[in-house]
C-alpha cells in the first residue's frame, strides 16, 4: 500500500511519491535553544521520529535533518539576562535537549546542523538574493522584499493584499512593504556578530533554515516538517528565500503537527501552566508520554491533563504485562523473536501508518492484538499446543515491531515495573521495606491459613496504593496507577 500524506500547501492527502526512488530527504524545523525543552518541542520530536522510524522500517534510505537555532533575539536577551554568553547559553539548552529527547527514546536524526556553523552558506543564498532584486540593503540590515514573490502565502493561504489591509505589524519605514523581512540583521553592541559584504552582523531567522536545508539535502526537498505555529511566517518565508532564490519548488510534502494544550488551555508561561520535559518525567515513565503524545493524529490539538497521561500510562502498564506473563510461561527474553507467519494485526498496523501517519489508528490496533494475545493464555492456560504457542509468539513479535515503530517497550517488563515502581515510592514518600515486611507477613499468615490476617494486610497495601500478585514462586507487589 502507497503511503499518504496530508500536504499542508495542497490541504489535502497525496500518495507519496520521493524525488528519487528509496529515499526520502526531510528537514524539520528544530528548537530555538534559549531554555528548557517543553511538552511542545517534545510532541513534535516525537512526531517526526515516529514518520523517520515508519520510512525506515518501509525500506526507505532516510537522510533527516532537524536544526538548532542557536543565534536569536530570545537567545541574545535571555543570555544577557542571566549574564552569560550567548553561545555558552546555547550549547547548555543543546545539551539539555537532547538529555530530553533521549530519555523520550527520540533518535537523534542524520544531520543536526546549527545555525551559527552555516554563516558562509547564509551570506551566499542573501547575495543570491540581492542580485536577482528580491531582497534590499538598507543600513547594513537586508530586507526580503515579499513582492517580488508572486506566490507569498500559498502555504498558509494568506493573501498579502488581505494581511496588508489587518495588519498589525511593528511599523519599520525603511521597509518597502510592513511585511517584508529580515534576511541579515546589522551588528548592535554586546550582540555576536559575523563579516558579511554588509558589514558585521547577523542572520534573521527563517534564512538559516533555507541554507541548511540546500546544503544537505539539495534544493527540492522530499519532506519540510514542524509545528503548526510555523506555517506563518517561518515556513511561508522559508519557501519565498528558496523558490526566490533558485525558481524551483522548496519541497514537496509539508507537514505540520497540531498543538498541545494543558487542561484544555493553551499551553504559556503567562497562564502558569508551562510544562518542561524534565518536569514530566519526574512522575511519569518516558514511553508512557510518548504513548500519550501519540495517542492523538498528529495533525490534532492534543490535551495534556492527568486523566489522559494516566490513560496512556495504564495502557503501558497492559502491554509490559503481557510481556511479562509471556516471559514467565516460555522464558523469553526481550531480544528473542520469532518471525510472524499470522501477520494481520501487523499488516492493519501498518495500513494505519500509511495513512497519514495515523497513529492513534495504529495504537488502538496494538491494543487489539494485546487483548488477542492475553485471551489466547487464558483460553489455554492449562495446556498450550505446540500451534498456540507458535502463534503466542508470533503475536509477541508483531507487537515489539510496532513498539520499536512507536519508540516504546524498549525495556524488560522487570526493569520497568522496578522503574515506576520506584518513581511511585519517592513520590508518596512510601518505604519499600515496610511494604516487603508487610508482604512477608501476609505470606507467613497464608501458610498459617490465617486467612483475616492475610486479607486485612492486603487491605492495608491497597489503601497505601499498592497491588500484590500471588504467583506460584510468591508473592509480587506493584504500585497501583
Amino acid at each position: 500500500m502507497t503511503i499518504r500524506i496530508y500536504n499542508t500547501l495542497s490541504k489535502r492527502k497525496e500518495p507519496f511519491e520521493p524525488i528519487e526512488a528509496g529515499k526520502v530527504r526531510m528537514y524539520v524545523c528544530g528548537p530555538t535553544v534559549y531554555d528548557s525543552c517543553h511538552l511542545g518541542h517534545a510532541r513534535s520530536a516525537v512526531v517526526f521520529d515516529v514518520i523517520a522510524r515508519y520510512f525506515k522500517a518501509m525500506g526507505f534510505d532516510l537522510i533527516y535533518v532537524r536544526n538548532f537555532t542557536d543565534i536569536d533575539d530570545k537567545i541574545i536577551n535571555r543570555a544577557n539576562q542571566l549574564g552569560v554568553d550567548s553561545r555558552a547559553l546555547a550549547e547548555k539548552f543543546i545539551g539539555e535537549f537532547h538529555e530530553d529527547m533521549d530519555a523520550l527514546n527520540v533518535e537523534r536524526p542524520t544531520i543536526e546542523p546549527k545555525a551559527t556553523d552555516h554563516i558562509d552558506p547564509i551570506i551566499r543564498l542573501i547575495e543570491k538574493l540581492i542580485e536577482k532584486g528580491i531582497a534590499y540593503l538598507v543600513d547594513g540590515d537586508v530586507f526580503y522584499s515579499v513582492d517580488q514573490f508572486e506566490e507569498y502565502g500559498k502555504l498558509s493561504g494568506r493573501k498579502l493584499k488581505d494581511m496588508e489591509a489587518g495588519a498589525r505589524v511593528e511599523i519599520d519605514r525603511r521597509k518597502h512593504n510592513s511585511f517584508d523581512f529580515a534576511l541579515w540583521k546589522s551588528a548592535k553592541p554586546g550582540e555576536p556578530a559575523w563579516n558579511s559584504p554588509w558589514g558585521k552582523g547577523r542572520p534573521g531567522w527563517h534564512i538559516e533554515c533555507s541554507a541548511m536545508s540546500t546544503k544537505y539535502l539539495g534544493r527540492t526537498l522530499d519532506i519540510h516538517g514542524g509545528g503548526k505555529d510555523l506555517i506563518f511566517p517561518h515556513h511561508e518565508n522559508e519557501i519565498a528565500q528558496s523558490e526566490g532564490a533558485f525558481g524551483k519548488p522548496f519541497a514537496r510534502y509539508w507537514i505540520h503537527n497540531g498543538f498541545i494544550n494543558i487542561n484544555q488551555e493553551k499551553m504559556s508561561k503567562s497562564l502558569g501552566n508551562f510544562m518542561t520535559v524534565k518536569e514530566i518525567l519526574k512522575s511519569y515513565h518516558p514511553e508512557s508520554v510518548r504513548l500519550f503524545l501519540l495517542s492523538n493524529h498528529y495533525r490534532s490539538p492534543i490535551d495534556f491533563n492527568e486523566k489522559a497521561i494516566g490513560e496512556a500510562s495504564v495502557s503501558l502498564d497492559k502491554i509490559y504485562a503481557l510481556l511479562e506473563r509471556l516471559e514467565e510461561k516460555f522464558g523469553l527474553n526481550s531480544d528473542s523473536c520469532d518471525h510472524p507467519e499470522n501477520d494481520t494485526f501487523k499488516e492493519k498496523f501498518f495500513q494505519a501508518m500509511d495513512d497519514d501517519f495515523n497513529t492513534a489508528l495504529g495504537i488502538g490496533i496494538l491494543f487489539d492484538l494485546v487483548r488477542n494475545t492475553n485471551r489466547l493464555m487464558d483460553e489455554n492456560k492449562d495446556m498450550i499446543s505446540p500451534e498456540i504457542k507458535k502463534m503466542i509468539l508470533s503475536y509477541r513479535t508483531q507487537i515489539l515491531e510496532m513498539g520499536d515503530i512507536l519508540g516504546i517497550l524498549y525495556e524488560s517488563p522487570k526493569s520497568y515495573f522496578d522503574r515506576k515502581k520506584n518513581q511511585s515510592l519517592q513520590e508518596t514518600s512510601t518505604d519499600a521495606a515496610l511494604i516487603e515486611k508487610m508482604v512477608k507477613e501476609r505470606e507467613k499468615a497464608r501458610r498459617q491459613k490465617d486467612w483475616a490476617t492475610a486479607d486485612q494486610i492486603r487491605k492495608t497495601l491497597i489503601e497505601m496504593n499498592i497491588i500484590l500478585e500471588d504467583r506460584p514462586e510468591g508473592t509480587v507487589w506493584k504500585v497501583c496507577n
